[in-house]
């Protein structure tokens, strides 16, 4: 059940619900993850079959891009716990909590088939994962519907992010259609948690920049109890894929002080006045530290000899 004191905003923004689903249901395209998964690549593993990073042909950072983003793509039935208490079951609101479940099922499916067509990662390192990162239940449990629509906004846009930016590391036409696809779909989650916490904003704007600070100092993705969480995410960001000049870049300063146009509010609270203040410091102390280090990040890769030609 939804907390008691959401009940009145839900109910307050049923139009809105039901305006961002049909809209949604109007948008989606329906795809097949049997389609874009390449069958013909796989075969049998034997009992014996020991993996071999050569044989996948995918550098290892990307490795870990497939890897984290995979299992954090597995973790739904925790999601969809949280995201259903936040929701409620009923009206417009609980028919998004079912159909956006449906749609990331799909998610964890296409990308778990096409590891396993195509070797890209160790089969064995992959579903230990899964086992240890579903059976820990880790997952950010945002309190109230007004922190859970600012957390899941920015972090759709994170996943989006990352798997198109997977994907475009990828040499295979097979998995870059892949992450592709999965990135289209997360869009649409992101422009639905958007565009339903603007209504928050318009409604109670104290309320929403309180949570939203709040959202934003203790960013986490989901996906932090992953076996060697850290070690990946260091080599994603290493690698460009997903760093903290692209959350800065790409999602802090495009949602939130374009989209949400946090500084531009009128009429808050003394509270949320503060929370402002602080939100938008932190904002530009994360730009700071990103651009810092993809200035390290450049110089180091310069200093690196070039391959030699055999």
């Amino acid at each position: 059940m939804p907390h008691p004191s959401d009940i009145p905003l839900l109910e307050a923004l049923t139009e809105t619900g039901e305006k961002l689903l049909e809209r949604h249901l109007a948008t989606t395209k329906e795809w097949f993850p049997h389609k874009l998964v390449p069958w013909s690549r796989s075969t049998d593993y034997d009992d014996d079959y020991e993996w071999n990073p050569r044989e996948a042909g995918v550098p290892e950072a990307v490795r870990s891009a497939l890897f984290v983003n995979t299992l954090t793509e597995d973790n739904l039935p925790y999601y969809f716990r949280d995201i259903e208490r936040m929701f409620g079951r009923d009206g417009a609101w609980g028919e998004w909590v079912r159909r956006w479940t449906a749609e990331e099922g799909r998610h964890g499916m296409v990308l778990n088939q096409y590891l396993q067509a195509s070797r890209a990662i160790d089969p064995v390192e992959l579903e230990r994962g899964r086992m240890v990162q579903m059976s820990s239940g880790a997952v950010p449990e945002p309190e109230t519907v007004v922190d859970g629509l600012a957390y899941v906004t920015l972090q759709e846009l994170a996943t989006r992010i990352s798997h198109f930016n997977t994907g475009s590391h990828l040499t295979d036409p097979a998995g870059k259609a892949i992450m592709r696809r999965v990135a289209a779909d997360e869009n649409l989650h992101f422009l639905f948690y958007r565009d339903a916490m603007s209504a928050v904003i318009e409604v109670d704007p104290s309320r929403a920049v309180i949570a939203i600070e709040r959202q934003v100092a203790g960013f986490a993705m989901p996906g932090t109890a992953i076996p060697g969480f850290a070690a990946h995410s260091k080599a994603i960001a290493d690698s460009g894929i997903y760093d903290i000049a692209i959350h800065h870049d790409q999602i802090l300063k495009p949602v939130i002080v374009r989209d949400w146009a946090v500084e531009k509010l009128e009429g808050l609270s003394p509270e949320a006045e503060e929370s402002r203040r602080r939100l938008i410091k932190r904002i530009d102390r994360i730009g700071k530290v990103g651009r810092r280090m993809a200035t390290r990040r450049a110089e180091r890769l310069a200093a690196q000899p070039e391959p030699v030609s055999v």
